[in-house]
């Protein structure tokens, strides 16, 4: 019996621990970010890559967030809520991607 105890209390304490937050990278490279669509969870990191020679920004059309990218340089961002986001860059409109930020 006490053997099956402990295999219960084993399972149980792998339930418990919580999941891992996952970082996703999206680029931005020869005016298009990629990948256009990413699916994340709240609390997931987004670094954002900035490879081109000439700045953007990860501006959400909602105002959840507006991350700044100078040339060949990247930042990160904490996903703190969910639901869909759409996104562009201020210096270059046409650059447009979304975020699905599951629970």
């Amino acid at each position: 019996m006490s053997g099956r105890l402990s295999s219960i209390s084993l399972v149980f304490a792998v339930m418990a621990v919580p999941a891992k937050a996952a970082t996703i990278e999206i680029t931005m490279e020869n005016l298009v970010i990629s990948p256009a669509e990413v699916s994340a969870k709240v609390g997931d990191t987004i670094t954002w890559i900035n490879k081109d020679i000439f700045a953007h920004t990860a501006t959400a059309q909602n105002g959840d967030f507006d991350v700044t990218l100078p040339p060949n340089k990247s930042a990160t961002s904490v996903l703190k809520k969910a639901g869909t986001v759409d996104y562009y860059c201020r210096y270059h409109p046409n650059m447009k991607a979304t975020l699905k930020i599951e629970p």
